[in-house]
């Protein structure tokens, strides 16, 4: 009799542990298809509903970054992916995690991050052709501003020049 009810106990909570599980699942799907129709904002709440109901959820995570960086929230999108790389050891998931979060931080205009994000992509991905190129844009685009900041500086100094020489 007691083996009985143990069993039962046990089945009936490795049942409430699968419903609750598949919980998180539906809303990923969910949020998926809210996604797929553009309606970021939607998919955004389904993704939250599903780490609600399992914090761990990889999956739910990664596509909650997707979400923050079709809605613009480059900086949010940015930390959701770093946050996913401090307990991650599967590369390729790593590679994609860096890469996304370059992404991030370029449209934030974060460009030494983003160039840092890229360079940890490749460390777990060296034969990412869009990430190689990526990182090439970003670099090119920090030279730039670079050689824009020394500019400006020069004229600045120009004008104080010519400033003092007037008085």
């Amino acid at each position: 009799m007691i083996i009985k009810n143990s069993i039962a106990v046990i089945l009936l909570l490795l049942v409430s542990a699968a419903v609750y599980g598949q919980a998180d699942r539906k809303y990923i799907r969910q949020g998926n298809k809210e996604y797929k129709e553009e309606m970021f904002d939607e998919s955004e709440i389904l993704y939250r509903k599903a780490l609600e109901k399992d914090h761990k959820s990889f999956t739910g995570e990664f596509s909650l970054g997707d979400a923050l960086y079709k809605q613009e929230q480059y900086e949010d999108a940015a930390r959701n992916f770093e946050r996913l790389t401090e307990n991650e050891e599967d590369t390729e998931r790593l590679a994609n995690l860096y890469y996304n979060m370059g992404n991030s931080l370029l449209k934030a205009e974060q460009v030494e991050e983003s160039i840092e994000a890229y360079k940890n992509a490749l460390r777990n991905n060296s034969g990412d052709e869009e990430t190689r190129h990526n990182l090439a844009y970003a670099q090119n685009l920090l030279t730039q501003q670079q050689q824009q900041e020394e500019q400006n500086k020069d004229q600045q100094d120009q004008d104080q020049d010519k400033k003092d020489q007037d008085q």
